[in-house]
């Protein structure tokens, strides 16, 4: 476990360079700066600040080093990087509320950007023009998109939406790629069409991630559970509620094995063994031990007088001393992840090895 600190700003999302040597995080406001590791530390080397709303998703495609961002201001750039200056290139959504979350797709010819408008807008560029289009999905649809994640097919998109929901729509675009073969989730794939909708009695779906195979989709609510819908078991959904604070990011592993994290300030392990059997493992994070120093007696009752407690001891006995609100995988390939990042609300940056 390494934990870097940025300062006292909560980091709303962060996303790595193809050889993880670069981040790319939004404190909470309307730039994105870039780090570089130069030895133990991180140093600022860029700072993006086109938006003039706060930034709400930041995702770098690692084969063609191109940059996606969106922000409250209803906005999406892609940044290309030209004579060591990044370029921003506007993405024509046509939302009328607050762009929520960016995904690009893994041939990284398409974007996938939620928004409070319930809409999902599915960009590609069109080199007549010279321009990024976008398309909307909108069936179904009732609230905000807060998590986006593709199926490694390039054409599947699932989504979770503050409506209760976890959806799967085709994100087949005629105009740029071949039509798709057909998937365990579904076989008629024209654009825009649902394939999968499930999550009635949960809560605000926070964040939805495919496995590697594209067989499993995991999501978490702010119920507190964990959901897995399994294709190869005619998508039968297999739901753990669990009693911590709700989770924010889930991610996978491997296969079988996932990662949630959110309010507990910590990240923790999940197995998924078949229908009706996903366990909680037990979470990344260590317990620190707290110091206890001796206190005058001036200052015991002074603690006693102020806070009715003999000792003031606020610091958790986590890295994370707020909310982790994104994880990104940094080593390993999508099957065999052995190392993650997590930031949170506290400013901070730790990077968890998943080998436990």
């Amino acid at each position: 476990m390494s934990l870097y600190s940025f300062g006292i700003d909560p980091i709303s999302c962060h996303a790595w360079n193809k050889d993880r040597t670069q981040i790319a995080i939004s404190p909470n406001n309307h730039a994105v700066q870039i780090y570089q590791k130069v030895d133990t530390e991180w140093k600022k080397i860029h700072e993006l600040s086109e938006h003039n709303g706060r930034v709400t998703g930041i995702d770098w495609a690692p084969n063609s080093n191109r940059i996606v961002t969106c922000a409250a201001d209803r906005n999406a750039y892609v940044w290309s990087l030209r004579d060591g200056v990044w370029k921003p290139t506007l993405v024509l959504l046509r939302i009328n509320r607050a762009a929520t979350c960016v995904k690009w797709s893994p041939q990284e010819n398409k974007i996938a950007v939620g928004s409070g408008s319930q809409t999902i807008s599915i960009c590609y560029f069109e080199k007549e023009n010279d321009w990024w289009l976008s398309k909307h999905i909108k069936k179904s649809i009732k609230s905000t998109i807060l998590g986006l994640a593709w199926h490694p097919n390039n054409v599947l998109l699932a989504a979770g939406s503050s409506d209760f929901q976890c959806r799967i729509f085709s994100a087949y675009v005629k105009e740029i790629e071949d039509k798709p073969s057909a998937t365990l989730w579904g076989t008629k794939m024209p654009f825009g069409e649902l394939l999968y909708e499930r999550g009635e009695k949960g809560g605000w779906v926070h964040s939805v991630c495919f496995s590697p195979s594209g067989q499993y989709l995991a999501w978490v609510d702010h119920n507190s559970s964990v959901n897995v819908a399994d294709s190869t078991q005619d998508k039968i959904l297999t739901e753990m509620k669990t009693d911590l604070l709700p989770f924010l990011s889930v991610l996978f592993v491997n296969e079988t094995r996932l990662v949630a994290a959110g309010h507990n300030c910590s990240p923790y392990l999940l197995s998924y063994y078949g229908p009706g059997q996903l366990v909680l493992e037990g979470k990344l994070d260590t317990q620190k031990q707290s110091s206890k120093s001796e206190m005058s007696a001036m200052q015991h009752f002074r603690n006693l007088d102020k806070k009715a407690k003999e000792q003031d001891n606020s610091e958790l006995d986590t890295l994370h001393q707020n909310s982790i609100s994104h994880m990104s995988i940094v080593d390993g390939d999508p099957a065999n992840v052995t190392s993650i990042s997590s930031t949170g609300k506290d400013g901070a940056l730790v990077i968890w090895s998943t080998k436990v």
